[in-house]
């Protein structure tokens, strides 16, 4: 079979998925007005990961998951267009690495929303100006956001997923390597780049600016400058990609948490966010927990915070493996609110990968 004959096979093949994808977009507005009819969330991450974990355990193609899997999430975000506009908010400016994680979770089809502070997308979520938002939580190099974790004190808002992206930092810049005079940085990424710099670019002039983002955008407008930045903000600003990855030691992740009105479904996979307050005393935190221990339930994280209303009591936010549905969950939390001063659960959502 020669070249004419086998690109005409794609050309029929790509005429059949087209195909099919404008009838599974004519079944996604039956399903939207389905919801609308019934007051349902457009975006329901448990339906979301059933379609991927399903399709990905399908596949024994050589088409990689891994490709497979963002295909379908922009497949599914376009879908989502003729059930109901998603509106996104994330911790901007445009290109920082919460729009990626945005971008990842919503696809490009999504109406994306930008604020400057993690308060902001709170408020802006709060409001009704965006249906979900989207913050970081935890950097496995940096630790836990505290300022995301006092937030949810206050907030009647839910964890509704979350997305754990891997942090790349790349040399962005229009020039040769040789020809860079400045660099543009972030002080994570440029802890995070040190060695790289130190071996490759030990001469040039350093200038710190607020975001990776930022850093993208004066590079763009300077000759001889570079940025510390995301491979976003090299589409963003027009940038090249002079050397991808110049972080140094293990690799480097980011939890970022999706934050809207409504508690997922369980998908038999699931997490829970609680925060509970207790007095400061011998043995406290070991009561509390004992009621996870009784019942079997694995707890993957917890953090303590001072309260900013009393002396001497603190609120702990803890992470289980559960819905807050399943009966062993619900028997914990039962023990857990006799023995707290207060319990608020913040959300059951898909365990992210």
């Amino acid at each position: 079979m020669d070249l004419k004959e086998l690109r005409h096979k794609i050309d029929l093949i790509d005429e059949e998925i087209l195909t099919l994808l404008n009838r599974r977009v004519e079944i996604a507005c039956e399903i939207g007005k389905y919801k609308q009819e019934r007051g349902m969330d457009a975006y329901q991450p448990d339906r979301e990961k059933e379609v991927l974990e399903r399709l990905l355990s399908i596949n024994k193609g050589l088409f990689p998951n891994k490709v497979l899997k963002a295909v379908y999430r922009e497949i599914m975000s376009a879908s989502l267009l003729w059930e109901e506009p998603l509106k996104v908010c994330y911790l901007g400016p445009e290109a920082t690495f919460t729009h990626q994680a945005a971008e990842e979770k919503f696809g490009e089809s999504a109406a994306y929303i930008s604020s400057t502070s993690i308060s902001g997308v709170f408020q802006k979520v709060e409001d009704g100006e965006a249906i979900y938002g989207i913050v970081p939580i935890e950097n496995s190099a940096e630790g836990v956001i505290t300022h995301t974790l006092d937030l949810f004190i206050d907030s009647d808002l839910k964890i509704c997923s979350e997305l754990i992206l891997k942090i790349s930092h790349n040399l962005l810049s229009n020039n040769q390597l040789n020809e860079i005079k400045r660099v543009y940085y972030h002080p994570q990424s440029l802890a995070q780049s040190r060695i790289w710099l130190e071996n490759n670019l030990a001469e040039v002039e350093y200038v710190e600016v607020s975001s990776t983002a930022e850093a993208a955008s004066r590079a763009s407008k300077e000759n001889g400058a570079a940025a510390i930045a995301s491979l976003l903000a090299s589409e963003v600003y027009n940038l090249k990609v002079i050397i991808r990855g110049i972080e140094s030691g293990r690799e480097n992740y980011t939890r970022f948490l999706v934050i809207g009105r409504e508690i997922s479904a369980p998908t038999g996979s699931d997490k829970t966010s609680v925060l509970f307050s207790i007095k400061d005393r011998v043995g406290a935190l070991h009561d509390m927990l004992t009621p996870f221990a009784e019942n079997g339930i694995n707890l993957t994280k917890i953090e303590s915070r001072p309260s900013k209303t009393r002396a001497w009591e603190y609120i702990f936010f803890l992470d289980l493996q559960g819905h807050v549905e399943d009966e062993l969950v619900k028997m914990a939390l039962s023990e857990l609110r006799k023995k707290c001063l207060f319990l608020k659960v913040l959300g059951s959502y898909p365990s992210g990968s």
